[in-house]
């Protein structure tokens, strides 16, 4: 998730406030952050229109190409 990270820096978009549109806990949003666990299509949604609303979600979520050889 490092272009959802990247927006999130380009745009000031907090940890703080990730957890105030999700309501969630600041671990929960650490965690879907960190790919512990998958956001919800709903909270994707979410992020997405309250965020960045000109951004495809195929694009802030998209999951690292894997290495070669990994």
């Amino acid at each position: 998730m490092n272009n959802l990270a990247a927006e999130m820096a380009r745009y000031g978009v907090s940890l703080s406030d990730i957890q105030t549109v999700l309501g969630c806990t600041d671990k929960t949003a650490r965690n879907k952050l960190g790919g512990v666990t998958e956001f919800s299509i709903s909270e994707v949604m979410k992020l997405r229109d309250t965020y960045f609303p000109n951004m495809r979600i195929e694009y802030l979520f998209a999951q690292e190409a894997a290495q070669p050889g990994a």
